[in-house]
């Protein structure tokens, strides 16, 4: 497989579907497409799931907030969804036991009712009934599929017994399960590279914009290389996210879809906080009434998320005042862990898509999401607004068909079942696992432990790498010992990356990790120099450039 093409060669060419936006929506509707033989380009101005879809809170949830809303279809959809992502891409998405501190016993009855006759300014804190009774309809929805048990709610005591540290004056904790996505960012890239492997009818670029539309004609442009082509699509899909209006605009659209909502996370290392969570996610009501969440990130730990509204995406930045509101919520949970500004190893604030709406309070803007359809000339524009990463694939299945409609062409594959990436063809079981990896080493002659360290990253995309890894000369970084130069040339090679932070912050979990020093971006931009054919200028550009991008945007100062 060869995932690049000359960008040179769209030039006049006439795709079935152009789609505009390599987020998560995005993505999924291209490998749908794929599927079904359509020939489908998708662009991105920046890299894959560099936008939005890169500022979620890692979860695969149902929406358990969401049955207070009467968003029933959506909870059903969700928790059908995330079990799917489950079984689909066990590498990247696992169960998650979800731990709901309760300080309150009957608070709450009323949020419902009060919500649907919109005479709701602030929700009372959920008590101890409220839970029980949205878990108990959670539990509904997911004991046919049986991928993650029942709930529980246990007492004061025994709440204490199992944290030590969590708030006293818990009265109860209810522990129901959820799903994790360990990155995001590398499951977008897979399921991506999934779809170029179904043929050259399939294509992607990341880096390039779209200018204006006339007629049948859209003028895009690389830039990295400032190159302009013409292309003729039948159908464009704007999957552009919370930039969906800014897109259409473009376009010669004026219906405004979009009133998207700022969410701000923070990762620490915080080893105390770390320990006191486990192996579990905390997802509890503030004091103000907003649903927050302290969950596990590999050795570090993920704080968020606020919800503020905001009209430009590209002015999305966790604010000193968020930073304060994360610190002092954590104190709610465990009064006497001690969190302060140092424990940050990263940040990151994106733009949830919502669809436009008046709403009292930002968190009762729905969730759901929803198919436009608009004509710009003679051209038929599908814009998908809202969702959430754990609905994704129903969002592209429902995008992907109303599409072949229009094309008049019918559906070949479902996507519900089918593997992504290093999901393919996961060994069941621990000792399937360790017999797998046994395989692949004694394959590949790579030493069994960094099998084990490959599989862990990559699933059972592990064998493809090792092979990478085992037909030329490797050696660890110098300054990462972990990760080594053929490791990385592949990631390059095969997966897209263009620029050195494509590298740090979607291909791997460096930066999320607090992991990137001076040093490693010297040597991953020497890397990428020889790779790519950068000159010397390119490469210190480069270096340059995601070192303003680390600081400004995500908080870390690199030394």
């Amino acid at each position: 497989m060869n995932p690049s093409k000359k960008f040179s060669k769209l030039h006049e060419t006439r795709p079935d579907v152009l789609i505009i936006g390599a987020g998560i929506n995005g993505i999924g509707t291209f490998r749908d497409l794929a599927l079904q033989g359509v020939n489908v380009l998708i662009i991105d101005r920046g890299d894959f799931c560099s936008g939005a879809s890169a500022a979620s809170s890692h979860m695969a949830h149902g929406g358990i907030r969401y049955l207070e809303n009467g968003e029933f279809r959506l909870v059903r959809e969700a928790v059908r969804e995330r079990n799917r992502m489950i079984q689909n891409a066990p590498h990247l998405v696992r169960p998650l036991p979800t731990v709901i501190p309760i300080f309150k016993r009957f608070s709450g009855l009323l949020n419902a009712p009060l919500k649907f006759l919109n005479f709701l300014d602030k929700p009372a804190e959920r008590g101890a009934l409220v839970i029980k009774l949205g878990l108990t309809m959670y539990d509904a929805y997911t004991r046919s599929q049986g991928t993650v048990p029942k709930h529980v709610i246990k007492n004061r005591s025994q709440s204490l017994a199992k944290f030590p540290m969590l708030n006293p004056e818990v009265k109860f904790t209810a522990t129901y399960y959820d799903g994790q996505i360990l990155s995001p960012e590398r499951y977008a890239v897979e399921l991506l590279l999934d779809g170029l492997a179904e043929g050259g009818h399939a294509q992607a670029f990341n880096y390039v914009s779209m200018v204006r539309m006339d007629g049948d004609k859209v003028w895009l442009q690389n830039e990295l290389e400032q190159e302009m082509v013409v292309v003729m699509p039948k159908v464009v899909i704007n999957a552009a996210g919370p930039w969906i209006d800014f897109v259409n605009r473009k376009i010669g659209l004026q219906e405004k879809y979009i009133g998207g909502t700022k969410g701000s996370h923070l990762v620490l290392d915080h080893p105390e906080l770390r320990k006191a969570i486990g192996e579990h996610e905390f997802f509890f009501e503030n004091n103000d009434g907003r649903i927050v969440l302290i969950f596990p990130f590999f050795d570090k730990v993920i704080v968020g998320t606020s919800d503020i509204p905001i009209e430009n995406p590209d002015e999305a930045r966790c604010t000193p005042e968020e930073i304060q509101y994360f610190m002092t919520m954590i104190s709610r949970v465990f009064p006497e862990i001690k969190v302060s500004p140092s424990h940050i190893v990263f940040r990151y604030s994106g733009v949830r898509p919502l669809g436009y709406m008046s709403a009292k309070q930002a968190g009762q803007i729905a969730r759901d999401h929803s198919l436009k359809v608009d004509i710009a000339g003679d051209m038929p524009v599908f814009s998908l607004v809202g969702g959430k990463w754990t609905s994704y694939r129903a969002f592209s299945e429902e995008a992907t068909d109303a599409v072949l409609a229009q094309l008049g062409r019918k559906r070949k594959e479902a996507t519900r079942d089918l593997a992504i990436g290093g999901g393919r063809d996961y060994p069941v079981g621990q000792a399937a696992i360790e017999q797998w990896i046994s395989q692949v080493a004694q394959n590949t002659g790579l030493d069994s432990n960094r099998v084990t360290v490959l599989f862990n990253k990559y699933g059972t995309g592990a064998g493809e790498m090792a092979g990478f890894i085992a037909g030329g000369t490797d050696e660890a970084l110098k300054s990462h010992p972990g990760w080594t130069r053929r490791e990385i040339e592949f990631l390059i090679k095969n997966e897209m990356a263009a620029r050195l932070d494509d590298l740090i912050l979607r291909r791997s979990s460096l930066a999320w990790l607090g992991e990137v020093t001076y040093p490693l971006l010297e040597e991953l931009a020497d890397i990428m120099a020889d790779s790519l054919n950068w000159d010397f200028d390119r490469r210190n550009g480069e270096l340059s450039r995601v070192l303003k991008l680390l600081k400004e945007i995500h908080g870390v100062v690199v030394v």
